[in-house]
């Protein structure tokens, strides 16, 4: 299996060093071939109802990882989903069921990527006697899940840039109360500014020398990573594997922001996993639907919703996506790496076939509310606001049924609800509980290092500046300057 850049066809790796890199040649994320994708039979597909969450998953990822050898990877993955964290289905009504990703130690279906990609990271730069540090940014449950997945391990540090403001404070304390090798920034700007930033850091090969004496020293731990983007094609066939009966085709509604689980789903349906429409939802951050509407991608300011991961107006994951349907799609960027002009289309995808497998749709404030106090009324299940976007989308794509529950779908519910404790109570009149882990650390001391630059703001919104790019190199050459003392 080879993977190369949506911006660099000829640079052509394996696994190994594709998760190594992070990022791929000329800021391009690494893909590989629709071709090259590998097809499973409907008979291998139906096998995969007697199988663990951890065999399917075994069975997904291992024709793409060829440099881990069968049964290490089969050791790995039995650490990393343990029956303890594997994915709750619930059926709802009809066949509509949700599948709840929020068992994993920080409550996010994000904790599901984290722990491959942090064990499999290990365990390469382990057996090469390597050292990384990781570069994530994170809209909401990344930065947490990362840094969980990652916490305490000797040959990796991890630098986690969140926006100051639009995420909640338990989200906020899953990155900044870990301490040891887990460094949270808070930034002034959105989750854009802190994507713009970390691809700025990911990129600069001069820094990581000089506080390194290693240009590559740097990885990412965002969806850009391939060894994030991967295992998010294993849930849709944990979820199909569950809930589909005599092989009929499944409807997935995705929340969706930097578009890496939508985009797992769409390697899981390349797979042979019988989906009949993937339904990418979105926040009151349209930029995507209405491209699918009118073939124009403009980005926009970002805008601050209560599904607060979903607060992206520039996905990265849209450049996999595009590569995917034979399209190309870019960020122009000046000498120094930041970002100049952002979604320049040079090559349109097949839009004919975009438009056949997804449909999307945007979800307003007020309509995501709304569904939280109409399912919870009717159904006693408190969605959180990722969800409760995911709910109201699959309603609209299946508006031309008769009944709305007759065709086999599954929502993906991508965070707990006592995570958005405010916005719960603003639906229905109550707090849900705090899971366990967010109530201890609650009470912990936080470890949280300022970025008071401010960003640039343009008519299309806050970007990335020029003090804010300066301010953390600056930080990252004192903080480890004071590690090695």
């Amino acid at each position: 299996m080879e993977f190369y850049s949506t911006n660099n066809k000829s640079e052509k790796v394996n696994f190994e060093i594709a998760l190594l890199n992070g990022m791929a040649s000329k800021y391009g994320l690494y893909m590989m071939a629709k071709e090259d994708i590998p097809k499973f039979s409907l008979a291998e597909i139906e096998s995969m109802k007697k199988m663990s969450y951890a065999e399917i998953a075994f069975k997904v990822l291992n024709p793409y990882i060829p440099e881990i050898p069968a049964k290490d990877l089969e050791c790995l993955l039995n650490d990393a989903y343990t029956e303890e964290i594997t994915p709750k289905i619930e059926k709802v009504v009809g066949n509509t069921n949700i599948m709840w990703l929020t068992q994993g130690q920080t409550y996010s279906f994000k904790d599901y990527a984290a722990r491959f990609f942090g064990r499999s990271l290990n365990y390469i730069i382990g057996k090469q006697g390597l050292k990384r540090t990781v570069i994530v940014a994170t809209s909401g449950d990344t930065g947490g899940a990362v840094a969980d997945a990652l916490h305490g391990l000797e040959a990796i540090d991890v630098l986690v840039f969140y926006p100051k403001g639009p995420i909640s404070e338990g989200q906020r304390r899953q990155m900044t109360t870990l301490g040891k090798n887990v460094y949270a920034f808070e930034v002034n700007g959105d989750f854009d500014v802190c994507q713009a930033l970390a691809t700025n850091i990911l990129g600069d090969k001069m820094l990581a020398l000089s506080v390194f004496d290693d240009s590559d020293r740097f990885t990412s731990a965002n969806s850009i990573s391939i060894g994030r983007l991967l295992p998010q094609a294993v849930y849709p066939f944990y979820a199909f594997s569950r809930t589909s009966k005599n092989l009929n085709r499944m409807m997935a509604s995705i929340p969706s922001g930097n578009f890496g689980d939508m985009m797992g789903t769409v390697i899981a349906k390349q797979m042979g996993l019988p989906v009949s429409q993937i339904i990418c939802s979105v926040n009151e951050n349209d930029e995507f639907p209405k491209f699918l509407v009118t073939g124009e991608y403009k980005v926009n300011s970002t805008e601050q919703c209560p599904s607060s991961a979903m607060d992206v107006s520039n996905p990265s994951n849209l450049k996999r996506l595009f590569d995917f349907y034979n399209g190309h799609i870019y960020d122009e960027r000046s000498r120094t790496g930041k970002i100049t002009r952002e979604g320049i289309i040079d090559k349109m995808p097949d839009m004919n076939a975009l438009r056949k497998d997804i449909y999307s749709v945007s979800i307003d404030n007020k309509s995501t509310y709304e569904a939280i106090k109409k399912v919870y009324d009717k159904y006693q299940i408190i969605l959180d606001p990722h969800g409760a976007v995911a709910w109201e989308a699959l309603k609209i794509a299946k508006f031309p049924f008769e009944n709305e529950h007759q065709n086999l779908s599954v929502i993906y519910e991508t965070a707990d609800p006592g995570k958005f404790p405010k916005d719960i109570e603003k639906a229905i009149g109550i707090v849900p509980e705090l899971p366990a882990g967010m109530k201890k650390q609650a009470e912990m001391p936080e470890r949280i290092y300022s970025i008071e630059s401010e960003p640039e703001h343009t008519p299309q919104g806050l970007r990335l500046s020029d003090k804010q790019i300066d301010e953390v190199r600056s930080k990252i050459v004192q903080m480890f300057a004071r590690n090695k003392e």
